[in-house]
């Protein structure tokens, strides 16, 4: 009877023109009410649809898809997120901020999706990929295109093996091989690394995609050895515990390195051609909300710095941190939520058009929180109304992504050129008139001359590897990878270019004249 039912609510779909959400709902209503049920929800609508069209008993129609789809803006950047929990493990740090959760990866806590989900799985990485995969083609979301992020403690503390094992088992899920139980501390280091070099090699050819891979470290692991491994690991990108720029701040927080390691560190990654990523904190001892502010001023004014991405965490005051003694004698107090909301508005307008915005909290319960602004976990979503009500609009790339709107026919080639690390950064991008986003590139030119793409990023909505989009596989990407070889050839007499390219991405460069050279794509000029 609820297949009939489901089966009926699609085909109602089907005969609506110009179809909305609110048909939808409509349909689900008058046909549920006909059989005296409750309405199904949209997953089981979804499998049914998808069968209809198998069964040709239906035309696949995209708008249906649309409107069924759970979250959308899930894989509206042009790629799906998948995170990766490591396994419980010991910290090198220190930090009184930090929350301390037995059996749980430290600065993690119990009620975050993605510790709940790596619980439940046991910190297995394949169980948490494959899971995740699932999860996001039974919602609706073309997950072809994996953006993987491993997240957890400083993965560059953990024990070697574990963390080839570890890479090796995520690509393995993405590649569909049918799950078997191993260990790798009966492994050797040699043996491993050919396991996850063959891995890799399916993964460029295969159906889900790794297109990038990002870890978590903090500034004091970086170095060039560890940065060359994580290449070799398949990483493109490197998000660091910065936390904080000021050097009381850190000393307070008992953080265990100094600004010069930042430095120092954004410089190797960017030299190697990773995106970088900071985590910065808000509201931490010894600072304030000019503090702050200034803080991010700096960060895009002093060439040490200019980070990609940013996650902006403001810090949540919880009962297991060293922080919350200092709470309760009254020497620490967090900011308000009006305070909070005001001062990331006034970070959000510092923020240049090169710099893209992941996050702006964390998922931690807001019954853990003890006090503060931290506790709206909907703080994204009430920034952005303010500021739409105040008519201006934040330049940075999330901001300006293009996601589902209505595309322009008329795209403006623009160029931004900035110095960062004693090197050349120039960022070109697709944009339409009103600044929307569509597609992206960063290319640096290094101190000594050589020059790599860092990054190549085309937006909307994730579509399958060999389908075209309304703004996806519609050659922007490989427009800007031309232009940015006329530069680079042109600009600074350059021989080649290297590319750090996704495992996944390495057959579209072979296409375009690129070959794998020690884990980056090059070509000879």
């Amino acid at each position: 009877m609820h297949k009939n039912i489901n089966e009926e609510i699609i085909k109602e779909l089907t005969l609506k023109k110009d179809l909305t959400s609110e048909d939808l709902a409509c349909a689900k209503r008058k046909i549920c009410k006909k059989y005296q049920t409750a309405c199904p929800n949209n997953i089981n609508l979804l499998k049914v649809y998808h069968n209809l069209v198998k069964n040709k008993s239906i035309k696949e129609n995209q708008i249906i898809e649309n409107i069924l789809k759970i979250r959308p803006i899930r894989s509206l950047s042009g790629v799906v997120n998948v995170s990766v929990l490591t396994k419980p493990y010991k910290c090198p740090g220190k930090c009184t901020f930090c929350p301390n959760e037995k059996d749980i990866p430290k600065s993690y806590m119990s009620g975050e999706p993605a510790v709940e989900r790596a619980k439940r799985l046991r910190y297995n990485p394949y169980f948490q990929v494959r899971r995740r995969i699932d999860v996001l083609e039974s919602t609706g979301h073309n997950a072809e295109k994996i953006d993987l992020r491993v997240i957890g403690g400083t993965w560059s503390y953990y024990n070697k093996k574990y963390r080839i094992w570890f890479a090796k088992r995520c690509f393995d899920a993405a590649n569909g091989k049918e799950y078997v139980r191993e260990s790798f501390s009966n492994k050797t280091i040699k043996s491993l690394w050919k396991e996850l070099e063959i891995a890799q090699r399916l993964n460029e050819t295969t159906k889900y995609r790794i297109v990038g891979f990002s870890f978590e470290t903090r500034p004091d692991y970086v170095t060039r050895k560890e940065v060359h491994e994580m290449r070799k690991l398949g990483a493109t990108k490197i998000e660091i515990g910065v936390q904080s720029i000021y050097e009381d701040v850190l000393q307070k927080t008992k953080r265990g390195h100094d600004v010069e390691t930042t430095i120092k560190a954004t410089k190797i990654l960017k030299n190697a051609g990773f995106k970088v990523s900071y985590q910065i904190m808000l509201n931490l001892p010894l600072s304030n909300k000019k503090r702050d502010l200034e803080m991010f001023k700096e960060l895009f004014s002093n060439e040490n710095f200019k980070p990609d991405y940013l996650k902006i965490y403001p810090l949540a005051l919880v009962k297991n941190s060293k922080l919350y003694s200092d709470y309760k004698k009254g020497n620490y107090k967090p900011y308000t939520e009006r305070e909070l909301i005001d001062l990331i508005k006034d970070i959000k307008k510092q923020i240049p058009c090169y710099v893209r915005i992941e996050r702006i909290i964390r998922d931690i319960p807001a019954p853990l929180i003890v006090e503060g602004g931290a506790k709206a976990s909907n703080l994204r979503q009430i920034i952005d109304r303010e500021i739409k009500k105040e008519g201006w609009k934040c330049k940075c790339i999330r901001c300006r992504e293009i996601k589902n709107l209505a595309q322009e026919k008329e795209l403006r080639l623009m160029r931004e050129d900035y110095a960062a690390q004693n090197g050349k950064e120039i960022f070109l991008s697709f944009e339409d008139n009103n600044r929307s986003l569509y597609s992206m590139l960063r290319l640096r030119i290094n101190p000594n001359k050589t020059t790599i793409i860092r990054e190549v990023h085309t937006y909307g909505e994730a579509k399958k590897i060999q389908e075209k989009g309304s703004v996806q596989h519609r050659g922007l990407g490989k427009a800007l990878i031309a232009e940015a070889e006329k530069i680079a050839k042109n600009e600074f007499s350059a021989k080649k270019l290297s590319v750090i390219s996704g495992v996944g991405v390495r057959d579209y460069y072979r296409k375009l004249g690129y070959n794998l050279e020690d884990y980056y794509m090059v070509k000879i000029f």
